[in-house]
């Protein structure tokens, strides 16, 4: 387990790949003397893994930040190891605590956890902005924001217009913070990250819209996948697929851009 500040500590599970890059990352939240601490994001079901978060504590609480099983399919065990409730923003993922509600305030760990509501990669996904007595806040994007490449809008419920709205959200509450992803090494300034992404989000909505003037105004999923990501990596074309539907979603929504 790394420490990232006096507050915060990092534990990646070993479950690289396409979607998950370096692996995923399970976040302890302990503020210096305080008795117990919070994990956000357990990861997969991997008993080594979450072995090591259970003697992280005595464990009082579990956090979600999506619903995607390489965050939460953990979760189940990691409560019968440490008796701590699970809460998420979906109750199909809540175990023995309420759902988590936007702008809530968690205190717990010896930290103030802020839940913030970022839709979008998924209808349920949530950030987390952590203030500690001994740092300024750290917001944990879950699939939000990586630390490398773009996050897919993942069918069926994630939503271009809500991602764009919760880029907005996170700039207002990240300009010059740390920015702590699921995915990749961390981000120095998430308000730049955030901004950058918004540029990478218009650009593929130009070429989604040049590909619709080039192939014709009813062009399907999979033509528009081929017309613009051509040279990227198959392995990551059923992403480019479902982000694909969410851009031709947006644009043909009534009032589309």
């Amino acid at each position: 387990m790394r420490t990232l500040t006096p507050s915060i500590s990092v534990l990646r599970a070993d479950n690289p790949g396409p979607m998950t890059l370096d692996g995923t990352r399970s976040v302890v939240l302990r503020a210096p003397g305080a008795a117990s601490c919070v994990v956000v994001d357990p990861g997969p079901d991997d008993g080594i893994h979450l072995a090591a978060l259970a003697t992280a504590g005595p464990v009082e609480l579990i956090l979600i930040t999506h619903r995607h099983a390489d965050h939460t399919a953990g979760a189940p065990r990691l409560r019968e190891l440490t008796g701590a409730p699970v809460r998420a923003a979906d109750p199909e993922h809540c175990h023995g605590g309420d759902p988590l509600t936007a702008g809530e305030v968690i205190e717990a760990g010896g930290v103030r956890i802020e839940v913030l509501a970022t839709p979008g990669h998924t209808g349920d996904s949530v950030s987390f902005v952590v203030t500690g007595a001994d740092q300024e806040p750290v917001v944990l994007t879950g699939d939000t924001v990586l630390g490398r490449g773009t996050t897919v809008i993942a069918e069926p419920d994630g939503s271009l217009a809500d991602y764009l709205a919760s880029l907005d959200a996170l700039e207002r509450v990240g300009d010059g913070r740390l920015g702590l992803p699921a995915h990749g090494p961390e981000i120095e300034d998430l308000g730049a990250a955030v901004r950058a992404y918004r540029a990478h989000r218009i650009e593929r909505l130009d070429q989604v819209r040049a590909a619709l003037e080039a192939l014709g105004a009813d062009a399907g999923v999979d033509d528009v996948v081929t017309h613009v990501y051509a040279d990227v990596d198959p392995s990551v074309l059923p992403a480019a697929r479902q982000s694909v539907a969410a851009q031709l979603a947006y644009l043909r929504r009534p009032g589309g851009a």
